[in-house]
């Protein structure tokens, strides 16, 4: 594959060259994009190489080096161009938090797989379905260090793997999702996708998502609190990943045993006699002293379980039953969420259709098959509280 790729793909690295191709993609109908990023070697993330395919060959641009990328963001933002990307949420991330470009446009490879019915949605096993086509991918290069310059060859050509097959992989997908009338379900899930935005982590409350934080009383949450500041100060200033820095399981343990001797816990031993150790037990007896924190509290509502129970199998059973109909995944049906609120609070039908979570393609095929479960579900009486 990659003598293949070898006369096919051109490494853009100066601004104008930038220019130049951005005319060129500009005017072509489809355009193939995906990115490579950092994220397992330096903090904060950045992303360093894009990669973008037409039918006239792959451009690697080198974001590194290239120090105007506003060119790319336009044709990104082009509605009239359709930008191909497998599995496109976290492109759409990383555009916005690099240079704020929006996406338009979108049409995702793995999003339309789903929704013809493949269970293997990755690229390699798309193009293997879909194309007769085998991609050898090395996973040594996709872990490797994307800030590394110069880039070997064989880097380059992985990259360019990524985007060189997309379109004819979109062109069967959108074959197959018209055969089947759900092109239009997968445009608004893609339209979807173009809203993801960046959202900084918010440093009150970032260090809750720790799983296991959940189970910490007020004061070791708050002990938690400090040993996560401490930690994502320590990642910035050495450049890499918070969880390289020190695991996310470390940091409950320490939280959860403030009186430990930090020479026994694990990863910790090296830590012990360092600056970072000092800033560790600093942060440890300041956690003590500080005001417990008590997770966000919810309106609790008193249901009869065995109503709850009742409906939610119905529901169940019907998204179950339509998805093996449609050969599609159950979560394509209906979003679980709905059905739960739906199953707590039947007569809330009208207002559930309007929910942000469930998609006017849904409405449109399902609403008339799921009201008619209406009459066999029971009312819940409750109470909040």
């Amino acid at each position: 594959m990659a003598e293949t790729l070898t006369n096919q793909f051109q490494v853009l690295t100066t601004s104008e060259q930038v220019s130049e191709v951005a005319k060129l993609l500009s005017q072509q109908p489809r355009v193939a994009v995906d990115t490579e990023s950092n994220s397992r070697h330096k903090y904060p993330e950045s992303v360093c190489l894009v990669q973008v395919a037409t039918k006239l060959g792959v451009y690697l641009i080198d974001a590194l080096t290239v120090k105007d990328m506003m060119p790319i963001g336009e044709v990104l933002a082009d509605a009239s161009v359709v930008k191909v990307i497998q599995a496109a949420s976290n492109d759409v991330l990383s555009f916005d938090r690099q240079w704020g470009f929006r996406v338009r446009n979108i049409f995702d490879t793995e999003t339309a797989a789903r929704f013809v019915g493949f269970k293997q949605t990755g690229l390699s096993a798309l193009s293997e379905s879909l194309l007769g086509v085998h991609m050898q991918k090395d996973s040594r290069i996709q872990r490797s260090d994307w800030t590394r310059r110069p880039l070997r060859q064989d880097a380059l050509a992985y990259a360019a793997m990524d985007v060189w097959h997309l379109l004819d992989i979109q062109g069967e997908l959108e074959r197959r999702l018209q055969a089947l009338r759900r092109l239009e379900w997968v445009s608004e899930e893609c339209a979807r996708i173009e809203e993801i935005r960046y959202q900084p982590k918010d440093p009150d409350s970032a260090f809750l998502s720790l799983k296991g934080s959940g189970m910490l009383n007020g004061q070791e949450r708050a002990v938690l609190k400090r040993l996560f500041t401490v930690r994502e100060s320590e990642a910035r200033r050495r450049g890499i990943p918070p969880s390289y820095v020190l695991a996310h399981e470390t940091l409950v343990t320490l939280a959860s045993n403030p009186d430990s001797d930090l020479s026994k816990v694990p990863q910790m031993r090296d830590h012990v006699r360092s600056r970072f150790g000092n800033h560790l037990r600093d942060a440890i007896q300041r956690g003590l002293t500080d005001p417990q924190i008590s997770l966000p509290t919810r309106a609790t509502v008193i249901r009869d379980p065995l109503v709850y129970d009742e409906n939610i199998t119905i529901l169940k059973n019907w998204r179950r039953s339509l998805a093996r109909q449609l050969a599609i995944g159950e979560a394509l049906v209906w979003p679980s969420r709905s059905l739960e609120r739906l199953a707590r609070a039947p007569k809330e039908f009208g207002d559930e259709l309007k929910s942000v979570e469930v998609r006017k393609w849904q409405v449109v095929q399902f609403s008339a098959s799921l009201r008619s479960l209406l009459p066999r579900m029971k009312q819940e009486t409750s109470s909040v509280k």
